[in-house]
């Protein structure tokens, strides 16, 4: 298989564009000491990821509308209650698949 030259350059330019921002504020912040206010914002940057990422995908944004999603939402329950008593990432996100693959395997 050969790959032409632009080709090549686009991937790489593409995966720089990508790697950047998600690095290169980790290495300035490094070795700086952030205020107890910054870091305490901080901390809630993950709690927000997640619960865009969980809610959006619970909803079906149709034309002019949206609709529930409530394969998901059976799923969300369960995992939610998982997540909670288990506070291991792995364990919810294995047990989360498992769960949403069975559900749209029966419905």
């Amino acid at each position: 298989m050969t790959i032409q030259w632009t080709t090549l350059m686009v991937i790489i330019g593409c995966a720089l564009v990508t790697m950047i921002p998600r690095v290169l504020p980790f290495i300035v912040v490094r070795n700086l000491n952030l205020p107890e206010s910054v870091l305490k914002w901080l901390s809630y940057i993950p709690v927000c990821i997640l619960t865009a990422l969980v809610v959006e995908s619970l909803l079906i944004q149709n034309e002019d509308s949206l609709q529930i999603d409530w394969q998901a939402v059976i799923v969300f329950i369960p995992t939610l209650v998982i997540a909670i008593k288990t506070r291991s990432l792995s364990i919810t996100v294995i047990a989360g698949v498992i769960m949403m693959a069975l559900v749209r395997y029966f419905f």
